[in-house]
């Protein structure tokens, strides 16, 4: 089973998943860390688990990203039409029932962002 860890302790992510929705687009950051010679399980159970949420109104796209080497880290990127949206989909039955098929030991560690306008560098 995978546990979910707080990246930011001051505003933990199933707070952030419950905070209200302003309609704009969300983008979660999730970056796993899987348990030693278990990366490929760990992908295989995020693609499924990627197929249940491609399937749910308001998703947008997904990226999963491999860290290089040897290295057990996965970070997925994946951008929702709004906060709503991506919550029906996390606690939907379906998505949660996944989550046990997890390698014992994996680690998630899940953010939501939103873009961020910066001057002369990039656009909200």
């Amino acid at each position: 089973m995978i546990e979910i860890k707080d990246i930011d302790l001051s505003l933990p992510f199933l707070t952030q998943l419950q905070g209200n929705d302003d309609g704009r687009p969300i983008t979660i950051i999730n970056t796993f860390v899987a348990p030693e010679g278990q990366v490929d399980a760990v992908i295989e159970v995020w693609q499924q688990d990627s197929f249940v949420m491609k399937d749910r109104p308001g998703f947008i796209s997904a990226q999963l990203h491999r860290g290089i080497g040897d290295s057990r880290v996965l970070t997925n990127v994946a951008v929702w039409e709004s906060l709503t949206d991506l919550r029906n989909a996390f606690i939907s039955a379906e998505f949660q029932e996944l989550l046990p098929h997890y390698p014992d030991g994996s680690l998630s560690f899940p953010i939501l962002v939103r873009k961020e306008a910066v001057t002369g560098v990039c656009t909200a």
